[in-house]
């Protein structure tokens, strides 16, 4: 499959090679009088380049930001400046025929906030002319990549993250459940907004989908994806029960958390009997599958073994009531071969009050979702090119096959992030904070396209 994507590329690129290397051919035996520059600039054409499209060379009435132009006319040769929207934009003089010339137009380029006068513009600038059209200038199409709560009740508000999320007006959920009232959203930046869940979405889950005054979008296919459950400590999937970890009498029930609610039962990380972690231990509280689950037979009729491992993740619900800060994190293991400690092999270390490599106090109002992709976890964050195929050989080649998590409160070097290269040590120290979690589930991270230009 990426043989395939690489080809379209390369393709993309050769075509658009030749474009230019028939224009460059056409103005050299030609007898324009503007070979040095001196003639107004017309443009006829505007084509947009976009070697992932099936159109990679696609004429056009509007385009968006960071979106690459190919302007058609004559008189090219000698343009100095390009405005777009007004704003000042770069191109490549080796780029620039008497007949075209590629122009990107830049992230930075105004949209609703250009001046009148300027919207939707392009003016071409040369020594002794210039040349304006009227050229629709549109932002960055609308994205989601993370929603607050992705396994929630009907009824619950979600928060949806993502960027260009202004003024929703429709939610379309899995089951083609659609909402069209009560959207609220971030005027200013439109980086979420916030919908109620109705009743009927599909227990299959899949990706949202929402239509804003920026375009249309999709999520990952993680939302409200119920057969991937591992474990809800609720009767589905099997709590294993043995040597130190916590068993089903150690579960809680009672509802607790603000906006969204626990489901039935969920683990505490310290339960009632411990009154706080030592400093400086590893492996401090644990909770783990039986081992019995077989991830290939529940997961691959909707994730195929052949994807890639950056589109399978694994997601779990996190409450924590009190600020939790400067000490302890939870290890998440693929199996049952670890003694606590490691930053490497099958495992995650997941410190949600490290930001930007500082500690912040972490804490949630109500339960919220937490998304870690596979290649997040050590023996896969190489950057090599993994499938689901190599998690689900590498879980049933183990001897102990049981999916877990400890919590540890041992000392750690920011370094030990792979995000991280500072020298920075964070010594542990005793903590008393809680940490509750539920609804372990393995979820596609595809996302389904949305394009302007529908094939």
């Amino acid at each position: 499959m990426k043989e395939n994507i690489i080809s379209k590329k390369y393709r993309g690129y050769i075509s658009l090679l030749g474009i230019f290397i028939f224009g460059f051919l056409f103005t050299a035996c030609s007898n324009d009088d503007d070979a040095g520059g001196g003639g107004a600039v017309t443009v006829d054409t505007v084509y947009l380049q976009d070697v992932d499209s099936d159109v990679p060379d696609r004429e056009v009435t509007f385009a968006r930001l960071g979106q690459l132009l190919r302007l058609e006319g004559s008189g090219f040769t000698g343009v100095r400046r390009i405005y777009i929207n007004g704003f000042q934009s770069s191109f490549n003089p080796v780029f620039v025929s008497d007949s075209s010339m590629l122009v990107r137009v830049s992230g930075d380029t105004p949209t609703i906030e250009a001046e009148e006068d300027v919207r939707n513009t392009i003016r071409l600038v040369k020594d002794n002319s210039e040349t304006t059209i009227e050229f629709e200038i549109r932002s960055s199409a609308p994205t989601i990549n993370r929603v607050s709560h992705t396994l929630p009740n009907p009824g619950e508000e979600i928060t949806v993250y993502g960027s260009g999320l202004i003024e929703v007006s429709k939610v379309i959920f899995p089951g083609g459940v659609e909402v069209t009232e009560g959207i609220t959203f971030d005027e200013e930046d439109g980086e979420f907004f916030t919908v109620t869940v109705p009743e009927g979405v599909s227990e299959d889950g899949g990706s949202l989908y929402i239509e804003s005054a920026n375009g249309a979008a999709y999520s990952p296919a993680f939302f409200n994806v119920e057969r991937g459950v591992v474990l809800n400590f609720d009767g589905m999937g099997e709590l294993g029960e043995f040597g130190n970890t916590i068993r089903q009498g150690q579960l809680t029930s009672e509802p607790i958390g603000t906006g969204v609610v626990s489901q039935g039962n969920y683990v505490p990380l310290r339960n009632d009997t411990i009154a706080s972690f030592a400093a400086g231990r590893n492996r401090v509280a644990e909770v783990f599958t039986s081992g019995n689950e077989s991830w290939r037979s529940q997961f691959t009729p909707f994730i195929p073994a052949n994807t890639p491992l950056e589109e399978v993740a694994f997601q779990f619900d996190i409450y924590v009531p009190e600020p939790w800060e400067g000490s302890g994190y939870l290890k998440i293991l693929l199996i049952n071969n670890f003694n606590g400690g490691e930053w490497s092999g099958g495992v995650y270390n997941y410190i949600p009050w490290i930001v930007d490599g500082e500690a912040v106090p972490f804490e949630t109002e109500g339960w919220t979702t937490v998304t870690v992709p596979f290649t997040d976890f050590y023996l896969f964050n190489d950057g090599g090119d993994y499938t689901f195929e190599d998690l689900l050989q590498y879980r049933e080649s183990a001897t102990f096959k049981n999916f877990g998590m400890f919590f540890e409160n041992s000392d750690f070097n920011l370094s030990d992030l792979p995000e991280y290269n500072d020298d920075v040590e964070f010594p542990s120290s005793e903590t008393s904070v809680q940490v509750y979690t539920d609804n372990w589930r393995i979820v596609s991270l595809e996302t389904p396209v949305v394009t302007d230009f529908p094939e």
